[in-house]
């Protein structure tokens, strides 16, 4: 079966509401991700938006940011709200980034480099994927200094070292290396409907096309296929030295979500992501919000802590910062935006969760991001 047998030419998710919106009307990241969803094909659509297994905590890492209450203060001037914040000593104008995600080019034809000019023109930061579909060095250039390289460490070491030297000369400020995903989640309307890329586009980090094309699909989803031989599953915590020994990056470890972990990356000397891979990887594991507390009462100011899952409003930006996060990371979020408009897709999510954000510092009565403190949570 070929891959243009998977998919119906013009087949979208779009629907009336969908025909009411624009990027221009649009007045949350709820009707982005409608207009997103109408732009793309069964394909692309069910890549993005899978979870693992029945979704449990898919589902959970937006419900549990509902269930936490604020404690807003009252009477303090907030005629001027500071976002700003820094990650890495990279000064940001807002604590909002974008997380990897593979494969920008199903949502539009300039993939990652849209996503690295939107990020960097609104003051954020882009994490590029290994399974980008654009080159790391033309993503750096778009990116104009303002992003994070992720590794999937790969079997082959020299390859690995390989994609570590490329994402250094290309200008990334760090390497964000996920620790969740020795296999692959089984995302199940992936397997069911056998997720291939289309034909134009690749992985050009890690394999070529004519490689690529080689993977095996008729059982499933072509990357679970791939990425089942490609990835080490040995490494462990003794082999970070390895690690650290390739870069003089500093080192993130993303898919952290206890507490004993969280300990063990920071006597590594690594900086620290929570993260559940958007649900895709654990089923039922615990939600990004609901780790974040454990996990930052456990590294202790010692390193950096970000997190990712579930953040689609400025009030959820708010609860992780509060609860011990230096910075959120969006990942559906940001490809919505950037499948219903491209770079201006992309800018425009940014652009309304960061004004959502600011309006709820001041509705707490809080003027910079460094007074943001659990005493905001309800307990």
């Amino acid at each position: 079966m070929t891959t243009t047998d998977r998919t119906t030419p013009g087949q979208t998710g779009r629907d009336t509401h969908a025909e009411a919106l624009s990027l221009d009307t649009a007045v949350n990241l709820a009707e982005i991700e409608v207009l997103g969803r109408a732009a793309l094909d069964r394909n692309a659509l069910e890549y993005y938006a899978s979870g693992a297994n029945d979704g449990h905590t898919l589902r959970a890492n937006r419900d549990d940011f509902a269930r936490l209450r604020l404690r807003p203060r009252m009477l303090v001037d907030v005629s001027s709200v500071d976002t700003r914040t820094e990650v890495l000593g990279l000064e940001l104008h807002s604590p909002i980034g974008v997380a990897p995600s593979a494969f920008h080019g199903l949502a539009h034809e300039q993939a990652e480099k849209a996503t690295a000019r939107a990020a960097a023109g609104m003051g954020s930061v882009m994490t590029l994927s290994t399974f980008s579909n654009t080159p790391i060095a033309e993503v750096g250039e778009a990116a104009s200094g303002r992003f994070w390289f992720q590794l999937y460490l790969l079997s082959d070491r020299e390859l690995s070292r390989s994609v570590i030297q490329r994402a250094e000369a290309s200008g990334a400020r760090a390497l964000v290396f996920t620790v969740d995903a020795p296999y692959l989640g089984r995302r199940e309307p992936n397997e069911r409907h056998r997720f291939a890329l289309p034909p134009h586009l690749s992985a050009p980090n890690v394999s070529t096309r004519a490689e690529l094309a080689q993977v095996e699909t008729d059982t499933g989803s072509q990357l679970a296929n791939y990425f089942a031989n490609l990835v080490d599953k040995t490494f462990t915590w003794n082999d970070l030295d390895w690690l650290r020994a390739q870069t003089k990056l500093p080192i993130v470890l993303k898919g952290i979500l206890t507490a004993e972990d969280a300990v063990l990356a920071a006597e590594h000397g690594c900086h620290i992501w929570v993260s559940n891979h958007g649900g895709r990887q654990l089923d039922t594991a615990v939600s990004s919000i609901e780790a974040l507390p454990e996990v930052a009462d456990a590294a202790a100011g010692r390193v950096e802590i970000y997190l990712d899952g579930g953040v689609t409003r400025g009030t959820d930006v708010l609860k992780a910062v509060a609860l011990g996060a230096k910075a959120v990371f969006l990942g559906r979020a940001a490809l919505w935006g950037l499948a219903a408009g491209g770079e201006g897709g992309v800018r425009r999510t940014l652009e309304l969760l960061q004004n959502e954000f600011r309006l709820a510092m001041a509705l707490s009565g809080k003027q910079t991001v460094g007074q943001l403190g659990r005493d905001l949570i309800k307990r």
